[in-house]
């Protein structure tokens, strides 16, 4: 009728319906990241002595024409190539002849470590396991200390987590879940005081009813 009106609410109380989206995207991209990074392993050795770095699969009962692991070493060096299937020779970076071991009778049930023996300075970096038929990745840190003393042997697979490690499996997720938990509730918040705006909004604006005979003024002469 002549006497009402449409009343249109303001459309910011649609825009925080992305949050609780936003919210669950950062936690699922940060758990990955995190995930990766604690995945980490740090191995120590010693100049002239041996490590195994380890990389396994989460797929067990693998076939061997499935089967095609690749080491690299800082990104680019090619240090060893596990293709069983194939009769192609080995690809290597000339610095890792003749010092690479793996264990064949392991690749089955998805173990794909190597033994790096002869250790020297420049071995020492991040080693990354790329596992092409399930595309997994692991990384390893190897650190090289000065020489072996007899007492040691020839050979050490010493694997600790590094203190950065522990600080960002630990103390991380304890921060990002204190994020989460203030996001969440200012987004509450901000969506309750919408709320009680547009209940506000729609009683302020209840039309006013106006009766016919005021609405009609009769000329007054002269």
């Amino acid at each position: 009728g002549s006497g009402s009106r449409i009343q249109r609410f303001p459309e910011e109380s649609t825009k925080g319906s992305f949050t609780p989206a936003f919210i669950c995207c950062f936690i699922c991209v940060f758990a990955v990241l995190v995930n990766k990074v604690c995945l980490q392993v740090t191995v120590e050795g010693f100049i002239g002595g041996s490590v195994v770095l380890p990389c396994s699969s989460a797929q067990h009962d693998l076939k061997l024409q499935d089967i095609e692991v690749f080491w690299r070493h800082n990104g680019s060096k090619i240090v060893f190539d596990i293709i069983p299937h194939s009769n192609a020779p080995v690809t290597q970076d000339p610095e890792y002849k003749n010092r690479v071991e793996s264990f064949p009778q392991e690749y089955l049930r998805g173990n794909f470590s190597i033994k790096l023996n002869n250790l020297q300075h420049t071995d020492a970096g991040q080693y990354i396991c790329y596992i092409s038929h399930s595309s997994e990745y692991q990384t390893v840190k190897l650190i090289i200390n000065g020489s072996i003393s007899p007492e040691r042997g020839t050979e050490q697979e010493e694997m600790v987590p590094s203190l950065p490690l522990l600080l960002v499996c630990i103390i991380l997720p304890v921060i990002v879940f204190v994020v989460v938990v203030l996001l969440i509730a200012v987004f509450w918040r901000k969506k309750h005081s919408i709320s009680r705006a547009a209940g506000n909004s729609v009683s302020s604006a209840t039309p006013e009813v106006v009766s016919p005979c005021a609405q009609f003024k009769p000329a007054v002469g002269k």
